[in-house]
């Protein structure tokens, strides 16, 4: 087994932030043959003031995350290779400026820039009432805002871990809280790994329910993509049994190509799909999405028990407006969360109990290897 060694950036249990700070593998992993860096910033000016941004590179791929926005990742770059999109959110929004019930209780957009944003933990979806309640003595959830509150929730406790010996394996650790007294006790452990040099990085979250009943549990990620990845004549691989349009109207030539991307249109309304995947025979699905030329790709793939089920977003506006598509493994679908309920995909979470992810992100920019993993899918 590895040795590691960590070092705290952020906590609430230790009234502890070291501020604006960089690390070195020659600090933390001396013998590591690959020379990596992470550093933390606090942004200033905006609605972006006060928050806290974590650049990890690994000598090949530069990630942010916000510990500020509940764990999220802004965006990650290879070359000219980017994951991410060009949000109409020009900054990354502390959520100290979002008051999730404006705007008929959709005001999440307006921090909505991430590459990845989770979405839930207690609900996700659109907004919606909801008298049901599951813990005895608590009040029902009443309103439901757009996709959850913990993207807009600070981690209280952010480390980063390094592996001192082969592989040499970088780890960023953030815990959030999503409590309340009469409500969740939620608290997530998101994990983001990366080997030096490598074309990739992991994603594990454990989920526990550290309330004394049970709790009701929705999760999505909502993985965005745009330029250069997006654009027209880009295509989504994927083992598909079964896809839906999530509204009706949709032309039906849109709903025979829902795996493939036009152009820019202003005015065009967005378009979602449910997919039902396919795993392979370790239980695992993979989507590939490719750009026209099929020289840049991004795959994710991931156990299908733990995240069973998947929506693509597809959002062909104006460039100004957000020209985007989000991959979304989740536990539910983002409907309402009655219909959830009642369908049967709402996750009840025992006292004590967890509920693990785990996402593999996999970067391409060669042609070969994106026909052969498009090939495998």
């Amino acid at each position: 087994m590895a040795k590691t060694t960590s070092q705290t950036l952020i906590s609430t249990s230790r009234n502890l932030h070291l501020g604006d700070c960089s690390f070195t593998s020659a600090q933390l992993a001396p013998e590591c043959p690959t020379p990596w860096a992470v550093r933390m910033q606090r942004l200033h000016g905006g609605r972006q003031e006060g928050v806290d941004l974590i650049t990890i590179d690994n000598d090949l791929i530069q990630i942010r995350v916000c510990p500020t926005r509940g764990m999220g990742i802004i965006d990650a770059t290879m070359g000219g290779l980017r994951l991410g999109w060009d949000s109409p959110v020009k900054e990354i929004v502390h959520p100290a400026y979002i008051n999730l019930e404006s705007r008929g209780r959709t005001a999440w957009l307006e921090g909505f820039s991430e590459f990845l944003v989770r979405c839930g933990l207690e609900f996700l979806g659109p907004p919606c009432a909801d008298n049901h309640h599951l813990a005895a003595g608590e009040p029902p959830a009443g309103n439901i805002t757009l996709h959850g509150k913990i993207a807009n929730i600070p981690a209280s406790e952010v480390e980063i871990e390094v592996q001192t010996t082969a592989p040499y394996a970088i780890t960023l650790r953030g815990v959030v809280h999503e409590r309340q007294m009469y409500g969740p006790k939620y608290e997530l452990t998101a994990e983001l790994t990366l080997v030096p040099g490598k074309p990739s990085f992991n994603l594990t979250d454990t989920i526990r329910n550290a309330g004394g009943q049970p709790q009701e549990l929705c999760l999505l990620y909502h993985i965005n993509q745009g330029a250069p990845i997006l654009e027209p004549g880009s295509r989504l691989v994927a083992s598909v049994s079964e896809h839906a349009p999530r509204d009706d109207g949709y032309p039906e030539r849109d709903i025979a190509q829902y795996d493939r991307y036009a152009k820019p249109t202003p005015g065009s309304t967005e378009q979602v799909y449910f997919l039902e995947l396919e795993p392979d025979r370790h239980g695992s699905v993979t989507t590939l999405l490719h750009n026209k030329n099929r020289d840049m790709a991004l795959a994710l793939s991931w156990p299908k028990k733990q995240l069973p089920n998947f929506a693509l977003w597809k959002a062909q506006h104006d460039q100004r407006d957000g020209y985007v598509t989000g991959l979304e493994p989740c536990t539910c679908y983002p409907l309402p969360r009655p219909i959830e309920r009642g369908d049967g995909r709402v996750i009840e979470l025992k006292p004590g109990a967890s509920y693990k992810t785990q996402i593999e992100f996999e970067l391409f920019n060669d042609k070969q290897a994106i026909a052969k993993a498009a090939a495998r899918i």
